[in-house]
């Protein structure tokens, strides 16, 4: 949804810039390849997700035209699925990538062998800036079964601008050894080998650029292939649209149209029956940014094109501003001549629609004006109204070629499918998106899980196998979750701080079913919402502030549960505030740039620094407290280890059965155990993974498997403190896996 604060995809950039430059390791420079297996159960540990059902944007879905049944589907941060249409529900294929191919998570494009339906091809890689690591191809021959990995040494920018324009993947349809890739800044490249290895491609007439979007889209017409370019000016004098008929010369497409309106080429689908390709255009790559557009056909029997715009942008809104917008998604029915579907995208005043053309686009129906939505199973889409939208950031749209009243499009928050042309749901079942920042699991109450995550704010998780039934916490509704805590002996008591609208702090009387905001906050926290902490009996929450650019600000306190507020001058600017779980008086906060623990023992007025000389200058630095135990610290300093205090921060310890320690949680003590179960993403031995100790931290089991790892994991982890062994562990992209003992 367009607000005036940052998305979690401007926010995850930036958080990914950050801890690239301080931590990541770099990417692997010679190529190698590699198999994933797929499993139900690591490390004696079976692992799911915790459902909510999609929560992010899904960039691209295409259906097998050979096989009835076989579809899959990209995501910008969140990697590949494979539909399985017994079940109905998507399967992902993409959870064996590690720590360390953090960056391969965002899927730029799926390519499918019409002429081998067990073939599938991915083009991974998140990000383009100099700190992320080259992408890299998978090729399967099992349908993402397993997995054979082909290095580039080129990048790709699958959560970048322009993420939900075509594929930029493509089986040649003269032969399925070669494939084409078309890249942002390095050109487009060719494999002969099935994707073994690439090649620059020699001739190609567009010219790439440090800054552009290159490649826009690539697509089969018969047997020629066609290629979309974004860095045209949209006039004649610029080509964005070439063809090869012979694998081996590109030439311009002639007569291609021109003006803002047509400026990039976004997507295009090709009509067998016709002849006729359709190409939807923007003045943007989008998803955002985007106040032009308008939909062409090619007729490429003989190069005639024909404009079948079904509405132009620019027109008057019903609340009297301006209609602006792009197209995006386009579809064609393979059963039916002459029917194509097409989407608008970035229209947030009339919001978007698809159209719909029977007779070749002389004529339209809006889809939208008739649908009925039903998203009972994902209530979260109303987001906090009293219905859903139809969509938004609708550039992923397909139609199924053995039905053709089968049609999915995707949004930035779900994949909504239909049979009838009429009633829509979200086709979403085993999607999940989410980029998770907090996780509570309460000692009481009927839910075991409260989470807190980027787009859609706090959820209630009455059960962790269906979407919350209250769907994202409301009064108010946020967009991203900055803080989330809980009362430690008053469980009843649950604060939560994030980006909105109406409000920026909120607290709950009943363990997080219902919410009051705050009756004031401080000015800063509207454009700097930050993590928050309650102290042990609810009397006290301190609210610290950090804009998302990294500015850091005082902190604030309340005593009267956020009515009115004072600032503590004392408390290091920027750092998480971390209540004591036994002693209401007492307060914690990590100076990640000096290295050193501040304390404060009058209930968050005055901080006074205790420990000093510990890692420093990584805001991802955490301390959390053990639960039930006064003054009993640790420490995750990434590759520094991980580190303990007993004497509420006076003296921190090394524990050296740890050699890296990244986020760190606790859990329900394991039978005849005098400590709780810690709960560890860091590292033992050489590789990242999932860990549990049951002897305060002196030995460690891995919990996770290879084929169980969901790129980078670090932001937090929480054990239950009523069921021993479960754990829940939030990722960046693939919602929140929770794991229990076989």
């Amino acid at each position: 949804m367009r607000t005036s604060h940052p998305t979690r995809r401007i926010v995850l950039a930036g958080t990914a810039a950050a801890a690239a430059l301080t931590t990541l390791p770099a990417p692997t420079a010679q190529a190698h390849a590699t198999e994933a297996r797929s499993g139900s159960t690591a490390g004696g540990y079976r692992w799911r997700n915790a459902v909510i059902g999609g929560t992010g944007f899904v960039s691209g879905v295409l259906f097998h035209p050979a096989r009835r049944g076989l579809a899959y589907a990209r995501t910008d941060i969140g990697g590949a699925y494979r539909w399985d249409d017994r079940k109905a529900r998507w399967t992902p294929l993409t959870d064996h990538l590690g720590w360390d191919d953090w960056n391969l998570l965002g899927v730029e494009a799926i390519a499918l062998d019409p002429a081998h339906p067990d073939r599938v091809y991915l083009a991974l890689g998140t990000y383009t800036q100099p700190w992320a690591g080259n992408g890299a191809i998978l090729r399967s021959d099992d349908r993402g079964a397993t997995w054979t990995r082909s290095d580039l040494t080129v990048k790709l920018g699958a959560n970048e601008d322009g993420r939900g324009t075509g594929e930029r993947l493509l089986v040649d349809p003269r032969d399925s050894d070669t494939l084409w890739l078309g890249t942002r800044h390095d050109g487009l490249l060719r494999s002969t080998d099935r994707g073994a290895t690439w090649a620059p491609v020699t001739g190609f007439p567009a010219a790439p650029s440090a800054s552009g979007q290159g490649v826009t889209l690539l697509v089969a017409a018969g047997r020629t292939v066609y290629a979309g370019w974004g860095d045209a000016d949209g006039t004649s004098a610029t080509a964005n649209l070439f063809r090869t008929g012979d694998g081996t010369t590109w030439e311009a497409v002639p007569g291609s149209p021109t003006g803002a309106a047509a400026k990039v080429p976004i997507r295009a689908a090709y009509d067998r029956h016709t002849r006729e390709l359709y190409v939807t255009y923007a003045n943007a790559p989008g998803p955002n940014g985007q106040s032009d557009g308008s939909v062409h056909k090619l007729r490429t029997a003989n190069g005639t094109w024909t404009e079948v715009t079904p509405v132009k942008p620019g027109g008057t809104a019903t609340d009297g501003g301006t209609d602006a917008f792009g197209y995006g998604g386009v579809a064609v029915d393979a059963r039916r001549p002459g029917t194509v579907v097409v989407s608008t995208n970035n229209r947030w005043a009339e919001i978007d629609t698809l159209f719909r053309s029977t007779n070749g686009g002389r004529t339209w129906t809006s889809l939208k004006d008739s649908a009925v939505l039903d998203v009972s199973e994902t209530p979260y889409l109303k987001w906090g109204a009293d219905k859903p939208k139809f969509g938004w950031w609708i550039q992923a749209l397909a139609l199924d070629p053995y039905d053709s009243k089968h049609l999915v499009y995707g949004t930035g928050a779900t994949l909504y499918g239909t049979r009838d042309l009429k009633n829509w749901a979200p086709q979403i079942r085993g999607l999940e998106e989410t980029a998770v920042r907090q996780l509570i699991s309460p000692p009481t109450g009927q839910a075991h899980l409260i989470s807190g995550c980027g787009d859609i704010g706090t959820m209630y998780h009455e059960r962790l196998t269906a979407s919350p039934s209250r769907g994202m916490a409301s009064n108010p509704v946020f967009g991203s979750a900055t803080g989330l805590a809980q009362a430690a002996a008053k469980p009843s008591y649950v604060v939560r701080t994030g980006w909105g609208d109406h409000g920026n702090g909120a607290r709950s009387k009943d363990g997080g079913r219902t919410w009051e905001p705050f009756g004031t906050q401080p000015d800063i926290a509207k454009s700097a919402p930050g993590p928050i902490a309650v102290n042990a009996d609810g009397s006290v929450l301190l609210w610290s502030f950090a804009h998302w650019d990294g500015t850091k600000y005082a902190a604030h306190r309340s005593t009267d549960h956020g009515a009115t507020w004072a600032e503590v001058p004392s408390f290091p600017k920027g750092a998480t505030p971390v209540a004591d779980p036994v002693d209401p008086a007492r307060f914690y906060a990590y100076d990640t740039d000096a290295g050193t623990l501040y304390a404060s023992t009058d209930g968050g007025a005055s901080f006074s620094p205790r420990a000093t000389g510990l890692p420093a200058g990584d805001i991802q630095f955490k301390v959390v407290a053990a639960p039930g135990r006064t003054g009993d610290l640790w420490l995750s300093a990434k590759t520094n280890g991980l580190y303990r205090s007993t004497d509420a921060g006076a003296v921190f310890s090394k524990v050296d059965s740890c050699r890296a320690s990244y986020t760190l949680g606790f859990g329900k003590a394991a039978p005849g155990a005098d400590y709780p179960a810690i709960y560890q993403v860091g590292s033992t031995e050489t590789r990242t993974a999932v860990h549990r100790s049951d002897d305060a931290a002196k030995t460690w089991t891995r919990i996770n498997d290879d084929a169980h790892q969901w790129g980078w994991t670090g932001e937090v982890i929480v054990g239950d403190p009523r069921v021993y062994g479960r754990v829940y562990l939030g990722t960046n992209g693939r919602g929140i896996q929770y794991g229990e003992p076989v």
